[in-house]
């Protein structure tokens, strides 16, 4: 029997579906409360946020009748959270992304990223540190007075438990993998499903992939003689190229072939100089050899 506390749940957040264009699902694992707090003020202007059971999530996005949305429980783990907004979802993910701050592990974290160790010194003095470095096989020597990693290192991978050890090690180099704010795992608008992966992606990518597809279109365009209004100036001046270069090899003298046109006469002429006075010095020589021997 669904008591009636459920059932109020249920009803604020069938209405607050019907309110906004943007439904997500949220990670909200291991979020401290004060942060979540911190979080709902910061984004109070953009966005709702309501932390609310497995079950009554599959329940009113099954009801609301929404085109595609129930598709957001596939998405759902640990401990998920709805967020509501009629912001861009891409606009909405980097608020999110740039509410985030750093964390030390724990032990049992899930790591949201490959964590690497750069080769070169670290701030641990030379003792006990560098054998819990070497158990972990982390490739570590001494330095003078510090303890040295001697090259890049993946300790955990993306998606991997941080055991106890390992987290013992990060804190005591003071790196802090782990990120506290909004995991934002999907995005559903107008019947449209955007998963993190698409959402995570910087806006500076999508500028560089346009430009890119610019570029390829313009050079394509042009390969095949394709018109259009901005390759037209570049076909002209080919065109202009081409002419200018037939022109000079049919001898035709234009106003810009003059020059070219003087220039190849002048290198012909130095040609029939050179060679005239070969055969004027062979024949000197010749004459020379007749009369010596006589």
């Amino acid at each position: 029997m669904v008591s009636e506390k459920k059932k109020q749940t249920a009803k604020e957040v069938k209405e607050l579906i019907h309110k906004h264009k943007v439904i997500g699902i949220l990670d909200m694992h291991k979020l401290p409360a004060k942060q979540l707090y911190e979080l709902r003020k910061k984004l109070k202007s953009h966005a709702t946020i309501r932390v609310v059971k497995k079950r009554v999530i599959k329940l009113v996005l099954s009801e609301s009748k929404l085109n595609g949305i129930e598709q957001l429980t596939e998405k759902m783990r640990w401990e998920p959270g709805l967020l509501f907004s009629n912001e861009n979802p891409f606009r909405l993910a980097v608020m999110l992304n740039e509410s985030k701050s750093t964390a030390a592990a724990k032990p049992g974290d899930i790591a949201p990223h490959d964590i690497e160790l750069k080769a070169g010194p670290t701030s641990l003095p030379v003792g006990p540190a560098i054998g819990e470095l070497q158990r972990l096989k982390i490739p570590a020597g001494v330095e003078g007075d510090k303890i040295v990693v001697k090259k890049d290192t993946i300790i955990v991978k993306n998606g991997e438990v941080i055991q106890k050890p390992i987290a013992e090690v990060l804190a005591k180099l003071g790196i802090e993998p782990m990120e506290i704010g909004l995991n934002i795992l999907a995005v559903w608008e107008n019947g449209i499903i955007y998963p993190k992966e698409i959402l995570s992606i910087p806006p500076s990518k999508y500028l560089e992939d346009l430009k890119l597809a610019h570029s390829r279109a313009f050079n394509l365009a042009f390969s095949i003689n394709y018109f259009t209004s901005q390759n037209v100036p570049l076909f002209l001046s080919k065109a202009n190229r081409e002419a200018l270069s037939l022109a000079d090899s049919a001898g035709i003298v234009l106003p810009e072939t003059i020059l070219g046109l003087f220039a190849k006469a002048k290198a012909h002429h130095n040609v029939l100089e050179g060679k005239v006075k070969i055969e004027n010095k062979t024949e000197e020589q010749s004459e020379t050899k007749s009369e010596t021997s006589e």
